[in-house]
């Protein structure tokens, strides 16, 4: 096979596609994985550590097959393309933004000038696939429950968008490799605020506990996804986990510096840090792992207490972060 060919644009165009494809089918799962394992541990449920024997290890494999023997049933008053297409909707904009996520100093499928930009606006489209699912499935429940992520939307992508301008302030710049290379270690405490703000927002737009009202079961059966069974109802839950490996792969490259870590540099590969990558994975399971204990340690909020928390706290923060931010900046 000749040099020539090996960087052509068409072979390097298709090992991006894959290495993408790849990574987006792999790392929820593992994400998922995690989160069963990780629930088991921490409240006891010995359920999920029996299916294959050595700690449960076939236990993905075993809810994979009960998806699928599952019956597809569609509501006779849904809109079916609606309600067919809402699961695909929600799920692809997860893997358009891995595209521009860096895991190294070079590997990135394409490096955007605006990046972090390009990846919170595609990010946002998925609430359009909940309010998909919650209009066509002719369910009262469903459409409160779409409401409902809607609201959270509009109030948390805002505490969200100020808090990555902080980062960008501080780097001068759009692109998330970009960022990463401007990391400084003392970033971690000059963002402190908006580490946390960012996090708390993201957990928010995933619809994650504690901020899981749009899926309140007590409340309304299952929110969006009430009227979905099977494969559809379990790209939902893939969107879900694929959600949180974009947060933490945002947060390891704005706050967290992507793949710096000891020692990083010291082993190289051509031009590839297998350190670094492994930071870099290691940084966005950690931020999975802390989602996971979230879920088992705090009870659900309230609505009133959920818009509350943003429009009163976090977005006051966000701003005298930017302020604070700015400031330091200038004065620098």
């Amino acid at each position: 096979m000749s040099d020539g060919f090996l960087h052509s644009f068409g072979f390097l165009l298709a090992v991006k596609i894959v290495a993408i494809l790849l990574a987006f089918l792999t790392i929820p799962l593992a994400v998922g994985m995690l989160e069963h394992k990780g629930m088991a541990h921490m409240q006891a449920r010995l359920g999920p550590m029996y299916a294959g024997g050595f700690h449960g290890w076939a236990q993905l494999v075993a809810d994979g097959i009960k998806f699928v023997q599952k019956e597809d049933v569609v509501p006779d008053n849904a809109d079916r393309w609606v309600f067919k297409l809402a699961p695909a909707v929600s799920l692809l904009p997860a893997m358009f933004v891995l595209v521009v996520i860096p895991v190294g100093p070079d590997i990135v499928a394409e490096p955007l000038d605006i990046g972090l930009f390009y990846a919170l606006a595609i990010s946002s489209i998925t609430v359009i696939g909940m309010l998909m699912a919650a209009w066509s499935s002719a369910n009262k429940f469903s459409l409160l429950g779409g409401i409902r992520g809607a609201a959270q939307l509009i109030a948390y992508e805002l505490p969200l968008i100020l808090s990555a301008v902080s980062v960008v302030i501080l780097a001068g710049t759009l692109s998330l490799t970009g960022i990463a290379h401007a990391w400084r270690w003392w970033w971690l405490l000059a963002l402190a605020p908006g580490i946390f703000i960012f996090f708390t927002a993201s957990l928010a737009e995933l619809n994650r506990p504690p901020f899981d009202m749009p899926v309140a079961d007590s409340e309304i059966i299952f929110g969006h996804m009430t009227e979905y069974t099977g494969l559809r109802f379990a790209l939902f839950l893939l969107t879900e986990y694929a959600g949180i490996v974009v947060a933490g792969g945002l947060i390891a490259a704005m706050f967290l510096g992507g793949w710096r870590g000891p020692f990083w540099d010291v082993v190289q590969i051509g031009d590839v840090y297998p350190l670094g990558i492994a930071y870099t994975m290691l940084k966005v399971l950690a931020v999975a792992f802390v989602v996971i204990w979230l879920r088992v340690t705090y009870p659900r909020l309230r609505e009133d207490q959920l818009q509350k928390l943003c429009w009163k706290a976090l977005i006051p923060l966000s701003l005298l972060q930017v302020l604070v931010t700015g400031a330091v900046t200038v004065a620098r």
